[in-house]
């Protein structure tokens, strides 16, 4: 087998006692909170398989809530998130689902802020690694290591080549790209991964390609 890196063969350095249930939910929060632009007020995190059967005894309830609130893997607060979520004002619940999912450490995090509202689902495949794979019921596949945009945009003729033509005018390299859908010819939503991250003018550039709604900036690490 070849690793990549040496965080493949000893993972993160983190608080808590396991790299799957405590620094990968951890970056789940965080991940999350990116997505939805800061903290929320509310969220709500169903818990599925290993996940659902250990989140307290290894402290993943703690991690999902430090990364909501921006902790890092290696935060102390962490440990005392509950608090820190009371002290922030950030309501939550946990709720234990039997349903199968595809890996056992999935949690889906439904966050709320006034009007607005975000779903994301992400799991935790080991050494502290994620992916998020769904977000708004949308089907993604999202590392978080890299700067990243979701790019909600009309199913059409054209609007892909549009947007990647912006990238292209900055010279930004595309790591990974997809597109998904829910039906025909209704919103899409297109997500790129890039080596670079992009300037708030080839952003705002994005933002008003025809054919596009909304683009969320998601800032790796």
């Amino acid at each position: 087998m070849k690793f990549k890196s040496v965080f493949d063969i000893i993972g993160p350095v983190m608080i808590g006692p396991s790299s799957s249930h405590t620094a990968g939910a951890a970056r789940i929060g965080l991940l999350a909170r990116s997505l939805f632009g800061g903290q929320p007020d509310k969220v709500d995190i169903y818990l599925y398989g290993s996940f659902r059967d250990t989140y307290q005894g290894h402290a993943t309830d703690v991690a999902l809530l430090g990364g909501i609130l921006g902790y890092d893997t290696d935060d102390e607060r962490i440990i005392n998130a509950k608090q820190e979520a009371a002290d922030n004002n950030l309501t939550y619940n946990f709720i234990e689902m039997n349903e199968e999912r595809s890996h056992p450490n999935t949690a889906v995090l439904h966050l709320y802020k006034d009007e607005e509202e975000l779903v994301i689902e992400g799991v935790s495949i080991g050494g502290g690694k994620i992916e998020l794979v769904s977000i708004n019921g949308y089907n993604i596949n999202i590392s978080g290591n890299y700067h990243a945009l979701l790019v909600f945009h009309k199913d059409e003729f054209g609007t892909i080549a549009r947007v990647t033509t912006k990238l292209g005018d900055e010279k930004l390299n595309i790591s990974q790209m997809s597109v998904s859908r829910k039906e025909k010819g209704q919103v899409a939503l297109m997500t790129v991964e890039l080596d670079d991250t992009i300037s708030k003018e080839t952003l705002e550039e994005i933002r008003a390609v025809k054919g596009v709604d909304r683009v969320i900036e998601m800032t790796g690490g």
